[in-house]
């Protein structure tokens, strides 16, 4: 049974956002345990993913233009504006023998019952994974295995494993703005169909509050009644390791991370 704790971080800026999810990473190399993290951005930021070919495709000096800040994840995927959304991380040990499709369906089955919980029908994408060229962005098109609401892709998730543990994060957007990552591309740019979206489904319901408290409690009761710590983690226990938060915010802050491709 896995031995979840809960942490919600609040606001941060992208670089510390990253950050924190590569240090829980290591936590969970450390402690064993698993770490439920939900967090936002205290300012709109454009990340890229780890491999995504951004340098030809986007400007830099129209994303500063807009007041959008810039990062790089250090999981895969294309371009993603996060702004009004919820964003989630999992950091966990990897189970023996367990595959990347079957840990990624296992999150999945967490984060559909959130949803169902606040009266979203979302359902997990069947259909085969769709190539995006360089130019599209995350949300451009829903892949199999993706969480979608009537045909149109509601949360963007990726999935990285280094030294026997594991990073999922993704954004449950709560409004579309997605459409602004156009006006920063450089070149050909892949249309992409409205994403779904929180308010669109459910209206003044969908609040970070809300969403945070549906995440959590179907976290809490997947551990199981026999659970004797605390699910609660604050943030000055979740990094105690203060040199890997401090390794990793260097390395996210690099110009030449950011910009690497």
């Amino acid at each position: 049974m896995t031995r979840w704790r809960l942490l919600d971080t609040s606001a941060r800026d992208g670089a510390w956002n990253m950050a924190c999810d590569v240090a829980l990473m290591d936590r969970a190399r450390r402690t064993g345990e698993s770490v439920f993290r939900v967090y936002g951005w205290a300012r709109p930021t454009l990340s890229f993913g780890r491999h995504e070919a951004a340098r030809a495709h986007y400007d830099a000096a129209r994303i500063a233009d807009a007041g959008v800040d810039l990062v790089r994840r250090p999981t895969g995927g294309r371009a993603l504006l996060h702004d009004h959304e919820v964003t989630y991380s999992i950091t966990a040990p990897l189970t023996p023998g367990e595959s990347l499709t079957e840990s990624v369906r296992g999150f999945n089955q967490l984060l559909l019952a959130a949803l169902h919980r606040l009266g979203v029908p979302a359902v997990e994408a069947v259909e085969p994974r769709a190539m995006r060229p360089e130019g599209a962005a995350c949300f451009a098109v829903p892949g199999a295995g993706e969480l979608t609401l009537d045909g149109r892709k509601l949360v963007g998730s990726a999935q990285v494993r280094q030294d026997g543990a594991l990073l999922q994060h993704g954004s449950i957007l709560l409004a579309d703005d997605q459409v602004r990552i156009a006006g920063f591309a450089t070149g050909p740019y892949l249309p992409s169909a409205p994403a779904a979206s929180l308010s669109a489904a459910i209206g003044a319901g969908a609040t970070y509050n809300a969403v945070r408290d549906a995440l959590f409690a179907v976290v809490t009761a997947s551990a199981g009644a026999r659970r004797t710590e605390p699910f609660a983690l604050s943030t000055e226990e979740a990094l105690q390791d203060e040199g890997a938060l401090t390794d990793a915010l260097a390395h996210f802050r690099d110009h030449n991370w950011t910009w690497r491709r």
